[in-house]
């Protein structure tokens, strides 16, 4: 059989919490045209001359709040994803009865290292012939899902032996994702007891994206809509909104920032975020949230924020990851129409002698 592919993408992360590491990322970050829809003319010269000059400093020192000893809490989780994979797609496969390792799994990075490319590269030396492009961002949205789509064929440009290619734009609304999600917050509360309201926060877009025909904030609005009535949350109980903003453009709402203001001055007790959006933790959930979200939170007049881990290596999130590929690897799971015919002529040739 030909060996199939996963290729697993995530946003990226510098390489290390230092302004230069930082403006290397966000230089190859800020120029993507997926991801900064102004004219080059018109944006490069503020980027170079304004934003990599002021933002890398920043945002390192953002880094450095959340930089585990391991280094990257995005890399690190991404990684522990794309093994635990491995391993579940394998016994999904040789419970099928086919070899175990027909599948090879990589992790690329969108922007940092490991890149698309090299990711690419290692599959080729696998000998890859049919892969399945996986990005880890369960809302289609054209910075992100389609960004990934113009990196894999950039790629694939120039290689000779091209492989047959699936590309998954979305998983938003698959129920062993949204009950992955939901166990993990249930584990939690099993701890913790459930809080007075429930925000579920995700990455926001430019407002435009969506006058523009992005699916991303209809997908957004489902994905909250399952989770809470998989959580078995009334409406009034559960708030959904978007962080991130950048720049001066008006940004799908409600924003995380004033939704928990209000409920600060609202005097609400306990107030729990969950970030459907991310599968694994990053400088979104672990500082805009856990750290600048709270310090919003409390002087506004709030008791207590707490931030709900993401799906991570939860293994029901790894379990629905594997399905999702299975299910999106389809018949290329199936043995060749002449496979039984040619192992029958084979241990006819054992059973006279030949050797394997």
């Amino acid at each position: 059989m030909p060996r199939l592919g996963v290729l697993l993408v995530n946003l990226g992360t510098p390489a290390a919490p230092t302004p230069a590491a930082v403006r290397r990322y966000l230089a190859e970050f800020l120029t993507d045209p997926r991801v900064i829809e102004i004219p080059p003319a018109l944006w490069r010269p503020l980027l170079h001359g304004v934003v990599l000059r002021t933002r890398p400093a920043r945002s390192a020192a953002r880094y450095q709040a959340i930089w585990t000893k391991d280094g990257s809490p995005l890399l690190v989780i991404s990684q522990q994803q794309r093994t635990l994979l491995m391993g579940y797609l394998g016994q999904r496969i040789k419970s099928a009865g086919l070899p175990a390792d027909l599948c090879a799994v990589e992790l690329g990075m969108r922007y940092g290292e490991p890149s698309i490319v090299t990711a690419l590269g290692k599959l080729a030396e696998q000998r890859v012939e049919k892969l399945l492009v996986l990005p880890l961002y369960p809302q289609y949205a054209a910075s992100t899902t389609g960004s990934a789509f113009d990196a894999v064929t950039a790629a694939l440009r120039g290689v000779r032996r091209v492989p047959a290619l699936r590309f998954l734009d979305a998983f938003h609304d698959d129920m062993k994702y949204v009950k992955a999600m939901a166990q993990s917050i249930n584990d939690d509360w099993m701890k913790h007891g459930q809080p007075d309201h429930l925000v579920l926060s995700f990455h926001g877009t430019p407002r435009r994206t969506l006058d523009l025909g992005d699916p991303y904030h209809c997908q957004c609005q489902k994905t909250a809509r399952l989770l809470a009535t998989e959580l078995g949350y009334a409406r009034d109980r559960w708030t959904i909104a978007f962080q991130s903003r950048f720049g001066r453009a008006k940004w799908l709402a409600p924003y995380t920032s004033d939704v928990l203001t209000k409920l600060g001055r609202d005097k609400v007790g306990r107030v729990d975020v969950f970030c459907p959006g991310f599968v694994a933790d990053c400088l979104e959930t672990l500082e805009e949230i856990a750290i600048e979200g709270r310090k919003t939170f409390v002087a506004a007049g709030g008791r207590e924020l707490r931030v709900l881990r993401c799906v991570n290596a939860h293994p029901h999130f790894i379990a629905a990851l594997a399905d999702i590929a299975v299910r999106n690897l389809g018949d290329w799971l199936a043995p060749p129409p002449d496979a039984k015919a040619r192992e029958d002529t084979l241990l006819r040739a054992q059973a006279m002698g030949a050797k394997r």
